[in-house]
């Protein structure tokens, strides 16, 4: 009878010790974490205190236990291993999952994709948006040329290197930082067979990204880019200016001009490419890689002027004379009267 109760007995504390034990294991181990919507953003900021991460925590998600969340952080010594960030927290989670996450610093990146960017501050606006330093740190790395000098970029010349396209980066990447992964893309861009092409041609890489930047802003029919890079090129080469209606705009720094008139050619700018003969000191705009590879692959012809024609249909009349483009010239400007467009 006696061996029976102690039989008893001990049954009854494995029973309490196992029923301690399914209860430690949910509150450790358990999914304690919960978030209201699915893949919620926890960004950490580079230099936050532990104290600061875990506000962060606790604002943005749904603990059942926060002092149990500390015990692990600490037990797991993350207040002195805090990784700077951006991390994705699905619907559940557990203690345990929560801070090996955070602990090993593996952050979501951000995709980040740009198109149509004429300036550095419309870079840095648009990186300054969804990256840590905002577009004041990013204007400021750029607007010092000692930070890419080494390089041979110019302050004029840096917007080059930001081809349109989608990159990934992490959320926390400096100014420094997004100058190095641009860089490292450019020059990828500019494999062999690019640099032999554009070397045929005589032109820099640089120079193909200025003539790319005014060929995109200039053509709607991308068909017609390799042509009216062939004019450029023959300008080029024979001393002519280039007498672009977009670095005119540029130069006066109003886009929404249509109708470049005579008093806007007296612009007094370098990019004002009716005064000055050759390039002007830098792309007015991130080149398209369709705009680069048109001036890449730039027809060969002896066209020497080009006009947009009186139907409006995006297209150019292409001529070898002054006279003949003359002609065209004021079919279009008296189009444009018709049409009421006068500036």
């Amino acid at each position: 009878m006696k061996h029976k109760k102690t039989i008893y007995y001990l049954s009854g504390i494995l029973f309490v010790a196992l029923i301690f034990s399914i209860f430690l294991y949910r509150n450790l181990f358990g999914i304690n974490i919960s978030t209201e919507k699915k893949n919620q953003v926890i960004l950490i900021t580079t230099g936050a205190s532990y104290d600061q991460v875990m506000d962060t925590l606790e604002s943005k998600l749904t603990i059942k236990s926060l002092k149990v969340l500390d015990w692990f952080a600490k037990k797991k010594k993350y207040p002195m291993a805090v990784k700077p960030g951006r991390y994705i927290i699905d619907q559940s989670f557990t203690y345990n999952s929560l801070i090996n996450l955070l602990r090993s610093g593996k952050q979501s990146p951000v995709d980040i994709t740009f198109s149509n960017v004429r300036t550095l501050n419309d870079i840095a606006g648009k990186f300054g948006r969804q990256l840590e330093p905002d577009s004041t740190r990013i204007i400021s790395f750029f607007s010092d040329d000692s930070n890419y000098s080494s390089d041979g970029f110019k302050k004029e010349n840096i917007i080059s290197i930001f081809l349109p396209n989608t990159y990934e980066f992490y959320w926390n990447t400096d100014a420094r930082g997004l100058y190095t992964r641009m860089l490292k893309e450019y020059k990828l861009f500019w494999n062999d067979s690019r640099l032999s092409k554009a070397k045929d041609k005589g032109l820099t890489p640089v120079e193909v990204s200025i003539l790319a930047s005014i060929i995109d802003d200039e053509v709607v029919k991308r068909d017609e880019k390799p042509r009216i890079a062939g004019v450029y090129i023959n300008r080029l080469k024979r001393g002519i200016p280039l007498q672009s209606c977009p670095t005119i705009k540029f130069a006066l720094n109003d886009f929404t001009i249509t109708r470049v008139l005579k008093k806007y050619l007296l612009v007094d700018s370098p990019y004002n490419t009716y005064k000055h003969s050759g390039f002007p000191p830098g792309p007015i705009g991130c080149p398209t890689i369709e705009g680069i590879d048109a001036v890449l692959n730039a027809e060969n012809h002896d066209y020497l002027f080009f006009a947009a024609k009186a139907d409006f249909s995006g297209y150019h009349n292409f001529s070898r004379t002054l006279s003949e483009h003359n002609k065209y010239a004021l079919l279009y400007q008296k189009e444009l009267d018709k049409r009421k467009i006068f500036k």
